[in-house]
């Protein structure tokens, strides 16, 4: 019998926000103030740590960024991309038919 997983929870930019303000000012454990948000304690130094790193926490939305929403950067290089695959398949059907004609 296989069991489903739980979707992931997801967490508002602002609630992340606040949990690690909570963390850095306050003088309880952050055991303690984990149990008060409903969050695992490990969660928090997480979020912590991509704060230091990428000075800000990521926002709830999960996944790459729809067509609509993604620069324009992003979709051309996704068609070079795109278009670099094609050429080397084209490439290499050229070479087949180039050996059965000769």
């Amino acid at each position: 019998m296989t069991r489903k997983r739980k979707p992931y929870k997801t967490y508002p930019k602002e609630f992340k926000l606040e949990a690690i303000r909570l963390m850095e000012k306050s003088d309880r454990p952050a055991s303690e103030i984990a149990m008060e948000l409903g969050i695992r304690r490990n969660q928090l130094y997480k979020w912590k740590e991509q704060m230091a790193k990428k000075g800000d926490v990521p926002s709830s939305q999960r996944g790459r960024p729809r067509k609509g929403d993604q620069s324009e950067l992003a979709t051309l290089k996704q068609e070079v991309k795109l278009l670099k695959e094609e050429n080397e398949i084209l490439k290499k059907a050229a070479v087949f038919f180039a050996k059965e004609l000769g």
